[in-house]
């Protein structure tokens, strides 16, 4: 790890202000190459600063905010309102999310390991970096989320855990969160503080596909620091649920993931939410997916047409090829298990 230098900030505005200080305005705060960084849980930061990928100059401790506003769950007619500095592990714990956003809780539940969960803040998961051997190991020289313009080893190389949906000819890194695609298939918004004015942005805007410029993985301007998301009332959010698949039941990033809501009347889909995970490289919101199943008895053929459409544009490696099926597979089950739910 490289030297830094380590602030604390007391107050939203102190933070902000200390990565303005910190050189920031040049750059994009997502750039990996960003000179100033937040600190909160750290479980992606102090990973990436160890591995020599990420090298920031200044280190900005936002733990204080914990103990404001940006700490607290509220539940209420307006719908949930989650500070970026709550945990993990308490947003996956509380009894209002668990009964009226059960897909909240679960993305939160089937993430990382307790002791992360207990560690890691709900602004920082939603920012977490992709889990790419060839962006997380600097001997590869190759990478353009890592060194903008050097290529991508994973296209050629072994790639697997790979995304299939949102890439481009720069990069096909595959997102690794799970409670983004909870968020995105909500309609949430994020509340985002900068230097001269606060903001409110769905989360839908958020990410940015990697296009040709992979290294920009957000559309936070510089300074700007996450500091709640909106989740608007939805009655029928009561059956969601997130289906994860993977290699392992503990500890183990998503090869396919599905977040799903459904109203449903008499098994006719009125409004149906769909997010893919594990096969995408930003949060996926599945409208196609959605657009097919609207007004349509779920059934086997409605479903299975559903997962064709989620997958039409797919773009398969030699690798991760399964992908487009496991995700097709994995989509239909979420949505026959969400069938089954009582409000």
């Amino acid at each position: 790890m490289r030297p830094f230098i380590y602030e604390r900030a007391e107050s939203i505005e102190a933070a902000v202000q200390a990565q303005i200080a910190a050189g920031q305005r040049p750059k994009n705060i997502a750039s990996v190459h960003a000179p100033g960084q937040y600190l909160a849980g750290g479980t992606t930061l102090i990973d990436l600063m160890k591995l020599d990928v990420m090298r920031p100059q200044t280190v900005t401790d936002i733990n204080a905010l914990e103990r404001s506003p940006a700490g607290t769950i509220e539940f209420s007619p307006k719908g949930l309102r989650l500070g970026a500095m709550v945990r993990m592990a308490a947003a996956a714990d509380h009894p209002d999310i668990r009964e009226n956003y059960p897909v909240i809780a679960q993305s939160l539940q089937l993430a990382a390991s307790a002791q992360l969960r207990n560690m890691a803040s709900l602004g920082g998961n939603v920012l977490q970096r992709t889990r790419c051997t060839y962006f997380r190991d600097t001997s590869y020289a190759s990478c353009n989320k890592r060194e903008p313009g050097s290529g991508c080893a994973a296209m050629d190389g072994y790639n697997r855990t790979h995304a299939v949906l949102g890439v481009s000819d720069n990069c096909i890194a595959a997102y690794a969160g799970d409670f983004a695609h909870a968020l995105i298939a909500l309609d949430a918004q994020v509340e985002v503080a900068g230097e001269n004015r606060d903001r409110l942005v769905p989360f839908a805007m958020l990410h940015r596909p990697p296009g040709d410029t992979p290294h920009i993985e957000t559309n936070l301007a510089p300074g700007e620091l996450i500091t709640a998301f909106l989740v608007p009332p939805i009655p029928w959010a009561r059956r969601s649920l997130y289906l994860k698949v993977r290699d392992r039941e503990s500890y183990e990033f998503a090869l396919a993931s599905a977040a799903v809501a459904l109203d449903l009347d008499g098994g006719v889909a009125r409004n149906v939410r769909i997010a893919l995970g594990g096969v995408s490289a930003l949060p996926w919101r599945a409208h196609a997916a959605e657009e097919a199943l609207q007004g349509k008895p779920l059934d086997d053929d409605s479903l299975n047409a559903a997962a064709e459409a989620a997958f039409a544009d797919a773009r398969a490696r030699e690798h991760n090829a399964f992908k487009v099926a496991l995700g097709k597979r994995t989509l239909v089950r979420a949505l026959r298990q969400a069938a089954t739910m009582e409000l």
